[in-house]
């Protein structure tokens, strides 16, 4: 079994947060909001949701993230490259976040 590790999900949009949260539970996935190991911010949470990533990373929060984006323009891929986030693009299909999720989070279970 893939070890995973605490996801905390910064998304607006009720219907999607309601999706993610569905099939990352199923997915073993730990939801939380205390001290998660990995974010996944949606590119507009909180009317721009790179610049609260980029604030987090300012203030020394140096966590797993990954932003779910549409149709990113170069600049926004920069944005979320500088910083060191993975970008997953939207519309989500099938288990694209799982398995990027579970991609990054098990360096962290490597003794």
């Amino acid at each position: 079994m893939v070890e995973t590790c605490t996801i905390q999900l910064l998304v607006d949009d009720p219907s999607v947060l309601a999706a993610l949260r569905f099939s990352l539970s199923i997915e073993g996935f730990r939801l939380g909001d205390s001290t998660p190991e990995a974010f996944v911010i949606d590119e507009r949470y909180g009317g721009d949701g790179v610049k609260i990533l980029e604030e987090m990373r300012a203030h020394g929060d140096n966590a797993l993230a990954i932003v779910i984006a549409t149709h990113p323009s170069r600049q926004l891929r920069n944005r979320i490259a500088s910083c060191d986030a993975v970008l997953v693009e939207k519309p989500l299909m099938g288990d694209e976040i799982s398995r990027t999720l579970t991609a990054i989070c098990n360096p962290l279970k490597v003794a």
